[in-house]
């Protein structure tokens, strides 16, 4: 029986997660899986260092997304990994942090699966859990919190979700895309109960040359985005377990800019 990565196992999928960024990060297994690939279709958060593991023979396929902005549909990038694996290709599905966590991987192994075809997963280390580790913000705490949950905050359909208990005394919530409607989620947290003043981190480019970790209240949530100038990729993370982290108070140097200036 072929292994996970047999050279001789051809016409597959092999779902990569390449952790929040920093290639130092990437699993041995992932590391594995690289130097076996024919064909490596990537997302475009993916350091060009992590593609260096591929042989210089494998053909390298960008299916970057931005905001708005898709280079491929999914349905046009479920098509490309299936036609070369029908070909005979390995071909590894590099994905930024895990790809079963807001990656969009469950929905290609469907389609691969689907089509009859071969798929494995790799686990990558999560932007939530590899930003946080950064920026030594513990997501549970015995003392501060007993439960965390991920959510997507797209623009798009936030109205219609609800966070209502996600947030709060002794709980850490996870926010993922959700920069530039920063303010909207305030306003959603607070109006499903959470207090203004509970504290909040944005962890901008996480693990990644540059990166920020700034802490504020909920209430200031939204203006500190802007003030700061904060860009993707970034997390926001809510909950008391954010007093605990190295995140820079943002909001207090604030208020010490302008007590020096009254």
């Amino acid at each position: 029986m072929a292994t996970l990565l047999d050279p001789h196992a051809r016409g597959r999928v092999i779902l990569v997660g390449a952790g929040p960024g920093d290639p130092g990060l990437l699993t041995l297994r992932a590391v594995e899986a690289l130097k076996s690939a024919d064909v490596v279709v990537h997302d475009g958060l993916v350091d060009p260092r992590v593609l260096d593991h591929a042989p210089a023979h494998a053909q390298r396929i960008s299916v970057a997304k931005q905001r708005d902005h898709h280079t491929l549909p999914q349905d046009a990038i479920n098509a490309l990994i299936i036609a070369h694996v029908k070909a005979g290709s390995i071909v590894v599905r590099l994905k930024g942090g895990d790809p079963f966590v807001f990656g969009r991987g469950g929905e290609e192994v469907e389609a691969v699966r689907a089509a009859g075809l071969r798929v494995d997963v790799v686990p990558g280390v999560s932007a939530a859990l590899g930003c946080a580790a950064e920026a030594m913000l513990p997501l549970t705490h015995r003392e501060w919190s007993s439960a965390v949950s991920f959510v997507a905050g797209q623009c798009a359909g936030l109205g219609e979700q609800s966070w209502a208990g996600l947030a709060g005394h002794g709980r850490t919530l996870v926010i993922y895309m959700g920069v530039a409607c920063a303010q909207l989620i305030a306003d959603k947290l607070v109006a499903e109960g959470v207090a203004p003043d509970m504290p909040v981190a944005v962890l901008e480019r996480g693990t990644l040359e540059g990166s920020r970790a700034m802490r504020t209240l909920l209430a200031d949530l939204g203006d500190m985005v802007r003030r700061e100038r904060v860009t993707s990729p970034a997390i926001i993370v809510v909950g008391e377990v954010v007093l605990l982290s190295d995140a820079d108070n943002r909001l207090a140097t604030l208020a010490a800019q302008a007590s020096a200036l009254a």
